[in-house]
This record gives C-alpha cells, sequence and structure tokens, in this order.
C-alpha cells in the first residue's frame, strides 16, 4: 500500500505536472495552429448555447475554488477566522451549487457531442475522451461531498475537516517540492476512496491537457475588456436620406 501511495500521491503528480507544462509550452511553441477550441457552432448551435454557458460557469467556480482552498495556507484561514470546520461548510456548498451547473451542462455538451451524428463524425478521440472524463471527474466530486458532510456532522471533535486537511497538506507539499510530506498526508489520514480518486483523476486531466483543447483557456481574450471600440463601415453604404 505505500508503494502505492507513493505512486500515486508522490510520483504521479510530478509526472502529470511535467507533461503540463512542458507539453503545453512545446504545443504553443511549435503548433500554434492548433491552440483554438476547434468549435463546432456551425453544426449544431442550439444545445451547445444551452450547454456551454453553465458548464463554463460552474468549471472556472469549481477551478479557483480548488485553487484557493487547497494552496491557501492554514494560518491564513486562521487569522482571517476561518476554522476547519467552516471552510469545510463553505467547499460543500459552493462546491455543490457550482458542481451542479457544471454537470447540467456537461450533461448537455455530452449528449450533444455523442448524439449529433454531425457534430459526433467532427469529433476527435481525444474531444470524446476529454468530455468523459470531466464527467466522470465531475461526478467524483459530487460524491464526496456527500463523504465530506458526514466527516463533518458525524466526526469526532476536532477532527470533522481531517480529511480536508490532509488533502490541502498533500497538495502544498506537492508545490513545495516535499513529495514524502505530501504522501504521508494522505498515508496516514482516512482518506476515503472517492477522494483519492478524485486526486488521481484531477492529475490525469493535467496528464492529458496539452493534447486537447484545453490549451484554450491559456488564450482568453481579456484585452478585448480594454481595448477601444471597432467602428465597421460597410464598403457600400447606401445613402440616408
Amino acid at each position: 500500500m505505500d508503494y502505492i501511495n507513493m505512486l500515486a500521491f508522490g510520483v504521479y503528480p510530478y509526472i502529470a505536472l511535467a507533461v503540463f507544462f512542458i507539453g503545453t509550452w512545446i504545443r504553443y511553441d511549435r503548433e500554434q495552429y492548433t491552440w483554438k477550441t476547434s468549435s463546432s457552432q456551425m453544426l449544431e448551435s442550439k444545445q451547445l448555447r444551452k450547454g456551454s454557458l453553465p458548464f463554463h460557469i460552474g468549471i472556472i467556480g469549481i477551478f479557483f475554488g480548488h485553487l484557493v482552498g487547497l494552496l491557501t495556507p492554514k494560518p491564513i484561514w486562521y487569522a482571517l477566522g476561518v476554522s476547519n470546520e467552516l471552510k469545510q461548510w463553505v467547499a460543500i456548498i459552493m462546491g455543490g451549487i457550482f458542481g451542479v451547473i457544471c454537470l447540467y451542462g456537461l450533461v448537455i455538451l455530452v449528449n450533444r457531442r455523442m448524439n449529433n451524428v454531425r457534430v459526433r463524425v467532427n469529433s476527435s478521440s481525444m474531444d470524446i475522451f476529454l468530455l468523459w472524463i470531466l464527467l466522470a471527474q465531475l461526478v467524483l466530486g459530487l460524491i464526496s461531498i456527500f463523504y465530506s458532510v458526514s466527516h463533518v456532522t458525524h466526526g469526532a471533535e476536532g477532527e470533522k475537516a481531517a480529511v480536508m486537511v490532509a488533502l490541502m497538506t498533500w497538495a502544498q507539499n506537492i508545490v513545495t517540492l516535499d513529495p514524502v510530506q505530501a504522501v504521508a498526508a494522505v498515508a496516514n489520514n482516512p482518506v476515503d476512496w472517492v477522494f483519492k480518486l478524485h486526486v488521481v483523476l484531477g492529475m490525469t486531466i493535467f496528464l492529458i491537457f496539452p493534447f486537447s483543447r484545453l490549451v484554450h483557456m491559456f488564450s482568453v481574450p481579456v484585452q478585448y475588456i480594454t481595448r477601444q471600440h471597432q467602428v465597421v463601415r460597410k464598403k457600400f453604404a447606401k445613402p440616408t436620406y
């Protein structure tokens, strides 16, 4: 079991992150033409509009929730007066809200990708695999909420948020390049299988990131917010009189 924990939570994260950073850089450097969403809106737009917005709202909320929740050091939370139990409840509520929103949109997108003939024919294997792995990861995350609620409501005093703290410790030690302590945080605490699988699948998404359309998230046109308005004129405008 120690070898499995070391491989899954001490070695695999660095393999996934190395492929994520190096692969993304190589793709941007050598294959910029493929750096796009490969939109299929021209093939079908009704379901895309219906599913895309809630999916993106949900996934953005989930991403930043995980980023802040896992990587913010515990002393900062304590300085803000946020206890482990309170933080756990915030994670449960906000994760549940954004998770359901994301699930609603993602189910529509999966159905569209699989059952619309025009979209399916023009989809790559990675497009289909990506949607299914995102759906599996999202479902695991929603299932983990029930485990978290059980921990907070039925856990022993002082241990109600032990799993959350263990996962925070794991993530922060991975970032600070201390895999031994990262593995110990998972191995020495009663981390349920659903959380472990959620972590491993999350690392797998980082692993496949450079080979998928997910790279477009680094090309969000934020400059559009501050740029000057563009004036568009017709070449052959009709006289107005």
